[in-house]
């Protein structure tokens, strides 16, 4: 088995993120970030997204310099508006009411610092909503939950069958980290998946 050069942290607190990185099978390991996520005035949801992603990944390689840090956060756009995590079930509700029949955009945002360079990208996904009825909302906000999910819309669950269609260059993006781009990342660092993944991959 082929030892990674340097150590791998993911520095994010999302299950989600964790369970997409450990299908690249490179050990890892996970620190959150812990940093003020408050919009600025005036910020597109694109920017927040990007400056989030940034911000993860600098807080987190100032205390492991030696180490490759991935970063990444999610925005969801709607008529040029940010749809945030919902939090609770009314406010989850009343996104997917905004949402339905139409179009939103969802900005996945991820940075790579290795030796003190940055590289960061936004992968947006476009997803065009089905007309939801309230009965077919609540069902799925009873079975999804998805309070702690950006635009109140699992993909990767149940929440796949609101979707009329979804449009973008990397399907693990809408999960809130864009694999293919982070693989091509990586390599630039010298950790290319390929090379370096193992049987044994997270600690």
């Amino acid at each position: 088995m082929t030892t990674p050069p340097c150590p791998l942290i993911l520095a994010s607190s999302s299950p989600y993120r964790r369970e997409l990185l450990e299908r690249l099978k490179i050990s890892f390991s996970v620190v959150s970030p812990e940093i003020d996520e408050t919009p600025r005035t005036g910020e597109s949801p694109d920017q927040l997204a990007l400056r989030l992603a940034i911000e993860k990944a600098q807080t987190v390689a100032a205390r492991a310099p030696r180490s490759i840090v991935i970063g990444a956060d999610q925005a969801a756009c709607l008529h040029g508006l940010p749809l945030g995590k919902p939090g609770t079930a009314e406010a989850a509700r009343l996104q997917l009411q905004q949402m339905s029949g139409q179009t939103v955009v969802f900005h996945s945002a991820m940075a790579v610092i290795h030796n003190g360079h940055i590289q960061s990208i936004d992968v947006p996904t476009t997803c065009v909503f089905r007309t939801l009825s309230s009965t077919a909302i609540d069902r799925y906000i009873a079975i999804d939950q998805p309070f702690d999910t950006a635009g109140s819309a699992k993909a990767e669950c149940l929440g796949i069958a609101l979707m009329q269609s979804m449009l973008s260059t990397d399907p693990t993006a809408i999960i809130g980290l864009p694999l293919i781009e982070l693989t091509r990342m990586l390599s630039l660092c010298g950790l290319d998946p390929l090379l370096y993944a193992s049987l044994k991959h997270v600690r």
